[in-house]
């Protein structure tokens, strides 16, 4: 490929990253403009876990073998198997060596240039070492090239792209340009993670870890989206914690924030429960579960584990609990605000009866009083419920 071809294919594979919206966007970007880039017929992005001693698979594009899925959720391989990455990562990596691209072919595990089949400097390589030769003649592919991806200091993964069987193979020059693409792989990388990081914290309340707020906005309106589309049942369970305010006087703030961090697990430990349940902290000492799919009934017997074991911590005074789900006798759904605005106020019920179950909106009969306080004309008085107040009833 000319200079200035291979120029354009390093800006494409950033453009591309830097353009990815989610992670899973972003590895897509890396291997498919590296596959590209190198004439490839596949790539594939892969990250070292440590933990696990393993390579496991992120991506793969382009024509993939049978039983190969795009974005796979258990393909991982044992770095034993591949001892020229085992002595890679625990040789040259770790004692500052740069890491450079090596390539391998189908056949006896000899390169182009009949040497070891690595792009120099490179470990010498075992009786072992030719894993990648047998994993090339499985899916039926000719050879392929490997370049080492560093992240802050560390090995990170591994880039590969692979050629068909009666394509020319991967040469010096091909290892030493895939040295290059696996840097800007590694730039992109380092942007996402920067990214979601600033993601995480803008949607993640600091002191529970759980999901703040804004969250839960966005995730009720794709929730109400699809239950307008699809009608899927979606339940909203919003909680007071009782007794905050007198523990925070009493025995100091730092205490307070145990008792809201103690909650909070509560919570999570219950949400889990109700697969896909999102557990958050609205503020203060408001707390909501939203959960998508599983029916009122599931939600209500969850909502009532998190009022028992709210009630069996050691500080605080229980908790008030409201649950408001499209699966229940609740009318029309009127906007996301709408469901919070009933949760809201059967929690308020709830609490001004000291209630130590949950109350549920929609199950009094046809003039529930839960769904005549949401619906009423004005938000209650700032004496009868703080939280409410910056709620106007929708209309239809």
């Amino acid at each position: 490929m000319p200079d200035d071809a291979r120029l354009q294919a390093v800006v494409d594979l950033a453009r591309g990253m830097a353009a990815a919206h989610s992670p899973q966007h972003s590895w897509h970007a890396a291997a498919d403009g590296a596959r590209r880039a190198l004439n490839g017929s596949f790539a594939a992005l892969s990250v070292w876990e440590r933990d696990l001693g393993r390579l496991r698979v992120l991506v793969n594009v382009g024509e993939r073998a049978p039983g190969e899925e795009e974005f796979p959720r258990t393909e991982a391989y044992p770095v034993h198997q591949f001892p020229e990455i085992t002595e890679f990562l625990h040789e040259r990596w770790t004692g500052g060596g740069e890491p450079r691209a090596w390539t391998a072919t189908a056949g006896e595990g000899t390169g182009p240039d009949g040497d070891t089949g690595f792009a120099a400097p490179a470990p010498r390589p075992s009786a072992r070492s030719w894993g990648r030769a047998a994993a090339l003649r499985r899916r039926g592919r000719g050879a392929c090239v490997v370049a080492p991806i560093m992240l802050n200091g560390r090995a990170w993964g591994e880039l590969y792209v692979a050629r068909p069987v009666g394509a020319p193979v991967f040469d010096r020059a091909d290892a030493d340009f895939a040295t290059v693409l696996a840097s800007v792989v590694a730039a992109g990388l380092a942007q996402t993670e920067r990214l979601e990081e600033a993601r995480r914290l803008a949607f993640t309340d600091a002191l529970t870890g759980l999901a703040n707020r804004r969250a839960v906005d966005m995730r009720l309106d794709e929730a109400i989206e699809s239950h307008r589309r699809a009608g899927d049942v979606v339940s909203l369970v919003v909680c007071d914690l009782n007794g905050l305010k007198q523990v925070n006087d009493t025995q100091g703030h730092a205490v307070g924030d145990r008792l809201l961090e103690r909650f909070g697990s509560v919570l999570s430990l219950c949400g889990a429960m109700l697969p896909g349940a999102l557990a958050a902290r609205l503020g203060g000492d408001e707390f909501c579960l939203l959960a998508v799919g599983p029916t009122s009934d599931d939600v209500v017997r969850v909502a009532e584990e998190v009022c028992r074991r709210a009630a069996e911590l050691r500080l605080g005074e229980g908790v008030a609990c409201g649950v408001a789900s499209t699966g229940d006798p609740i009318g029309p759904m009127r906007s996301s605000r709408w469901l919070f605005r009933l949760a809201d106020a059967a929690q308020y019920r709830a609490k001004a009866a000291r209630a130590a179950a949950p109350v549920v909106a929609g199950r009094a009969g046809p003039d529930d009083p839960v769904v005549r306080l949401a619906d009423a004309r004005g938000a209650p008085r700032a004496g009868e419920r703080r939280r409410i107040r910056g709620l106007r009833p929708p209309h239809t």
